[in-house]
């Protein structure tokens, strides 16, 4: 049998599939998010968490940190006018993933940001790795009351809200793409 490109790509296919279908991934998208887009994700996880008849505060706790998730990445996309000149493929969209285990969720996500911001988003990602549950709550606190608010419309809440929710420590990476991006990916669990 002559394997033809056409071939190929079917193979592909279902080579990807039994990759989302072993890491029980419900939902998957790649793409730029838009606020209807975000609207639509949210309306079909409510409908999945309610159709598998899922704990209400677990219903809760995985909802609000989709929200977070998905504003994330709707807020702090980089736009850059000449971003498809820089980014492999000039497409500069983002990926959203979640899965179910019998331990509970994991939402992933990933999209591009400047490099030169890579160092400042790590550190305050590891500072908030760092708190106690009670010390997540006073920097909540302080970063609402201080006013703080970066140049996304945002004060840095919404990672430090995953965290206090989840109770779990913020998994990330960060791969260089070029001098100029670099691709963030983010692992938050949700435990049943």
């Amino acid at each position: 049998m002559v394997i033809t490109e056409q071939h190929k790509k079917m193979i592909d296919i279902y080579d990807l599939y039994n990759k989302m279908e072993c890491n029980n991934i419900m939902l998957s998208f790649k793409g730029d998010i838009t606020s209807e887009l975000m609207t639509s994700i949210l309306q079909i996880m409510e409908s999945r968490l309610e159709n598998m008849g899922e704990d209400p505060k677990i219903k809760k706790k995985v909802y609000n940190v989709l929200v977070e998730c998905l504003q994330n990445l709707y807020h702090h996309i980089d736009e850059e006018p000449d971003i498809e000149d820089t980014i492999p493929n000039g497409n500069k969209s983002a990926i959203f993933m979640i899965g179910i285990s019998p331990s509970g969720y994991t939402i992933m996500t990933g999209n591009y940001i400047k490099t030169d911001k890579v160092s400042s988003l790590g550190q305050r990602l590891d500072k908030i790795n760092s708190l106690e549950p009670d010390a997540l709550k006073a920097l909540y606190k302080e970063v609402l009351n201080n006013d703080i608010v970066s140049e996304k419309g945002g004060g840095g809440l919404g990672m430090i809200d995953i965290a206090r929710k989840t109770g779990q420590k913020l998994d990330y990476a960060f791969s260089e793409v070029n001098n100029e991006f670099s691709f963030f990916s983010l692992n938050i669990k949700v435990s049943q």
